[in-house]
């Protein structure tokens, strides 16, 4: 069993701040628990307006408080978040997150982060899990 808190992950090497200063985001589970998958709890900042595509994850995003919305490139429908809020990106989505207001986002990502990961040039996490993108 694995057991360990937000308040102990966010004290350690886990939590991780965006070079661009859009987000942060503490990996409560990585890679290395080996448990397929990883989960995250990410602040995304007010204001914070940026692309992303995560050409080698799927990830689902559940919004636990703040607003925002996500756009999707590919038809460009753009979905308001708010609390209470999933959206799924399924189909290795393109889009662009906006955040009206602070927010806290629960993460989901297959495969599984090693924890270092920042977004390339594309907005997507390199699949080689140890590689830090920049």
């Amino acid at each position: 069993m694995i057991v360990r808190t937000l308040a102990e992950a966010n004290q350690g090497d886990r939590r991780i701040v965006s070079p661009d200063g859009n987000w942060e985001s503490t990996r409560l589970l990585l890679k290395n628990d080996q448990m397929g998958f990883s989960f995250h709890i990410t602040t995304i900042y007010a204001g914070a307006d940026f692309r992303m595509h995560y050409q080698n994850h799927l990830e689902s995003v559940y919004c636990i408080s703040g607003s925002g919305e996500v756009q999707t490139l590919a038809d460009g429908k753009v979905h308001p978040i708010e609390a209470g809020t999933i959206y799924i990106l399924d189909q290795h989505d393109e889009h662009i997150l906006r955040a009206h207001s602070e927010m806290k986002m629960a993460c989901v990502f297959n495969p599984a982060l090693s924890g270092k990961e920042v977004h390339n040039k594309e907005g997507a996490y390199e699949l080689d899990a140890e590689a830090v993108s920049t």
